[in-house]
């Protein structure tokens, strides 16, 4: 039995025991909503198609430093733009083509534009992150190689490929970082999509396991990426199906949780 076998078998495994995975979960769509009048770059040119689809017609090629604006997002690959011209068509939504354009010149709309840039970023670390859906756990990963991951040099490719923001090396390293950045929330129900989640070590299935743990001196061992919904996207283990998708809610994700918020 090769690996990809080994692995779909392990998945499989998985989904009874933990039902961690869900046909949503595989899916795992990406609100239009959430990047809608965002402003882009183009630091690559880039196609400009009919529709979401390398095989659909061009509109046009969209050359490096014109902005683009988001109206939609189409799945995890493909956003739909309008350009200065008010031309429409979809765009790849790979990093390698556009970047979040900070600020705006209208000042009146800054704050709203600001939100919306922040959350196309947001969009585009998470599009980053499924691509590596699948991909085998090791515990100790290489951080210069995408062949296997743990959960914190997980998070840190999908920083560097969407962003090219590159994270600290470790999950604790991380947490310092996020907390760094501001408030952070210790209800998993109060986070926003995008925001790192910080989990403390495996004590059981059950709630009462971990009463009695003081939450705010534990030890960080286990980093995800909140995807909303009650699920978290990350990596932990071969037998969970490596890079997956798990829900939150009455499962030891929920009692392990210390904190999370925006690494943005």
């Amino acid at each position: 039995m090769n690996w990809k076998s080994k692995m779909i078998t392990a998945t499989l495994t998985a989904t009874m025991l933990m039902g961690s995975l869900t046909t949503g979960a595989l899916t795992a769509p990406v609100s239009a909503a959430a990047v809608q009048n965002s402003k882009l770059e183009v630091i690559w040119g880039v196609n400009m198609r009919t529709s979401a689809s390398s095989s659909a017609s061009v509109v046009r090629m969209v050359p490096k430093g014109e902005q683009i604006t988001v109206l939609g997002q189409s799945g995890s690959s493909w956003y739909k733009v309008q350009d200065a011209n008010k031309r429409t068509g979809y765009i790849s939504s790979s990093s390698k083509y556009t970047k979040a354009v900070s600020g705006s010149a209208n000042t009146s709309t800054s704050g709203s534009n600001s939100s919306n840039t922040n959350q196309a970023a947001v969009e585009k670390v998470i599009a980053a992150g499924m691509k590596y859906w699948g991909t085998p756990y090791e515990f100790g990963a290489s951080r210069n190689s995408t062949a296997t991951f743990d959960c914190s040099s997980f998070i840190r490719q999908a920083f560097i490929d969407a962003l090219g923001i590159k994270l600290p090396a470790d999950s604790r390293q991380q947490g310092d970082y996020v907390k760094g950045k501001g408030a952070v929330q210790t209800n998993w129900k109060n986070l926003k999509r995008g925001d790192l989640m910080y989990f403390m070590s495996y004590k059981g299935t059950k709630s009462s396991s971990y009463a009695g743990v003081n939450k705010s001196t534990a030890r960080i061992t286990h980093t995800g990426i909140y995807l909303g919904d009650g699920k978290v996207l990350h990596t932990y283990s071969n037998a969970g199906g490596g890079v997956t998708i798990s829900d939150i809610a009455g499962k030891h994700w929920e009692y392990r949780f210390l904190f999370g918020g925006s690494a943005l």
